[in-house]
């Protein structure tokens, strides 16, 4: 099988590291659009024509599936872009709840969602979390996070710092879900942060597990072949893989 990511950016890189270490398809096309960097901050109706822009990228190659790794795109234009594709169009808002679910937190635990402004403002999370029940939600925009991942600031004063602006007031949380591909790239300076050292719920395990269920996918001997493109920069997009990924992108 030959699958397709698609992010706003480098973010989505966390969720192909995730899809390369379980070996799960023979191929991996990754579409970054970095020229048009962040989603989170641009109204709906943006979202759905950038998204359906990127679909038509995806035309070119002869996938069997796309992940939208964004979960601004996500959150807002999932519905848009299955009514347009010829193939399945898949996520991360659904895996990631799922994987909540999974990890048997209790109703009342405290979960704390950080994400784009966009993907708060959707209410996604929230919404599904709290039809299954759970009680202590708290969702905060932590835009400036993107930025810094993509300048490679993945902990020291910074970010600590950014870190104390959003959270000085949040609730000691059980669980945290990375509502942004970019996220998992500070999961280690967020753990230490809290002093419980929280969950993390990562959207490129939680997409990986979701298809390996629906799709009764397997581990193969062979690694994944991957190919990097992006709207502005493809270099850059590269070599931000290469530190990511621990592996040569051509």
């Amino acid at each position: 099988m030959k699958i397709g990511v698609f992010d706003s950016g480098a973010g989505g890189l966390s969720v192909v590291k995730s899809l390369l270490e379980h070996k799960l398809f023979d191929e991996i096309i990754y579409y970054g659009d970095t020229a048009r960097v962040p989603y989170g901050t641009k109204d709906q109706n943006t979202i759905i024509r950038y998204s359906l822009e990127a679909l038509e990228f995806f035309n070119n190659f002869d996938i069997d599936l796309l992940i939208t790794a964004c979960n601004t795109v996500s959150a807002y234009a999932l519905s848009d872009m299955n009514t347009q594709s010829r193939y399945p169009v898949y996520g991360v808002i659904e895996s990631g709840v799922m994987a909540v679910e999974k990890q048997k937190i209790k109703k009342d635990d405290e979960i704390l969602i950080i994400a784009t402004r966009a993907t708060i403002g959707s209410k996604s999370y929230q919404e599904a979390l709290g039809n299954l029940g759970y009680s202590s939600i708290t969702a905060i925009q932590t835009g400036l996070f993107v930025p810094m991942v993509e300048e490679g600031i993945f902990g020291g004063e910074i970010l600590h710092a950014t870190m104390k602006h959003y959270f000085s007031d949040v609730p000691e949380p059980k669980a945290i879900i990375l509502g942004c591909t970019h996220f998992p790239l500070i999961g280690d300076t967020l753990q230490s942060y809290f002093k419980q050292k929280p969950l993390l719920i990562h959207s490129g395990e939680a997409i990986v597990e979701y298809l390996e269920a629906r799709y009764d996918l397997s581990t193969r001997d062979k690694e994944s072949k991957l190919k990097i493109f992006a709207s502005d920069n493809v270099i850059g997009l590269r070599k931000i893989a290469d530190n990511w990924l621990g592996r040569a992108i051509k």
